[in-house]
């Protein structure tokens, strides 16, 4: 992450003409998708609380959960214009934008939480936010994630071929979308908010989702079918706009960088100790469960290979990383 630290202001200043201004106090405001009860909304309100200590009061930062501020991709524009300071985004809206960035979500790339935490830790996932400036605008100061992905059913899936013509809710980016179409279903985006309901009335048979989402949201009350897959990792990235990073002095830019990447890795950290028994909770509900491993989705793991291999050159780094962290 040192590299990282180094790098980012000589990329930032590379593509944003914008000379940095004298520091001043500063109300940031900071965008995100999940609920007010979500961990990477905790710890985003924990931030703003770090950030307020360690600049003696002179900074804040207000949160905007729930799409308050409108979707990814918008609040990735606001970002881009400034009009927005700060985000914590999933991988899934970077990935569209750098198709490298959709590596990351490549099926069994890792074995459990804790393996996919090391990975995102890992010079080789620092090394992509690098990519970031340049490509998007964007800072990119840490990962966080949110738990590994399972399949939550209205119906039994007890075999890859259960999968076909199945509407399975997916977050809507390409990497996850060419995996399920991969496996025969039809995937279909769908805001987070949207869900349950959906369930409820079939116009979804399925969800891609973690432990931590199905519990809060109560999902198995319309779908009482787990498939344990652990086939994905979710990754998040917080990010500062390029726009606001080069007005703030380096004083500040490492203040914030530095308490904003704790708190992105404070997410990793809780969503790696309650892992286990998120799942033993979902267990204990009145569902069936199914634990598969690579070998239940291994024709679609190859022809995801087939269609991300050549868009992202880094997958090929971030597999021999992850085989050597597996070690």
């Amino acid at each position: 992450m040192n590299k990282l630290k180094t790098l980012m202001t000589a990329a930032v200043a590379a593509s944003l003409s914008v000379t940095a201004f004298t520091a001043q106090a500063r109300d940031f405001r900071l965008g995100l998708i999940t609920p007010q009860s979500h961990i990477w909304t905790q710890e985003a309100e924990g931030f703003a609380e770090t950030l307020a200590e360690r600049s003696g009061g002179e900074h804040s930062v207000s949160t905007f959960p729930a799409q308050q501020l409108g979707t990814e991709a918008q609040m990735v524009q606001q970002l881009q214009a400034g009009s927005l300071d700060m985000a914590f985004l999933t991988i899934a809206e970077v990935s569209n934008r750098i198709p490298d960035f959709g590596a990351l979500y490549a099926p069994f790339l890792v074995e459990d939480i804790d393996h996919a935490a090391a990975l995102l830790r890992s010079d080789t996932a620092a090394d992509l936010l690098e990519m970031m400036p340049s490509h998007t605008g964007l800072v990119g100061v840490g990962y966080g994630m949110a738990g590994m992905r399972q399949i939550l059913s209205r119906e039994p899936i007890d075999s890859a071929e259960d999968l076909s013509g199945l509407k399975v809710r997916i977050t809507p980016f390409d990497p996850i979308r060419d995996f399920y179409a991969a496996a025969g279903a039809a995937p279909t985006p769908l805001p987070l908010p949207a869900v349950y309901d959906a369930l409820a009335n079939g116009q979804v048979d399925a969800i891609d989702m973690d432990y931590d989402a199905i519990r809060l949201l109560k999902f198995y009350e319309q779908a009482d079918n787990l498939v344990i897959s652990n086939h994905m990792i979710f990754p998040m990235v917080a990010v500062i706009s390029g726009r606001v990073w080069a007005q703030l002095d380096g004083e500040d830019r490492e203040m914030i960088r530095s308490a904003m990447a704790e708190h992105a890795d404070n997410v990793m950290t809780r969503f790696q100790e309650n892992h286990e028994a998120w799942g033993q909770d979902l267990r204990s509900q009145d569902i069936t469960v199914n634990e598969v491993g690579p070998d239940f989705f291994d024709d679609a793991i190859a022809k995801w290979e087939g269609v991300w291999a050549p868009k992202a050159p880094s997958l090929a780094k971030l597999r021999e990383t992850a085989a050597e962290l597996a070690e």
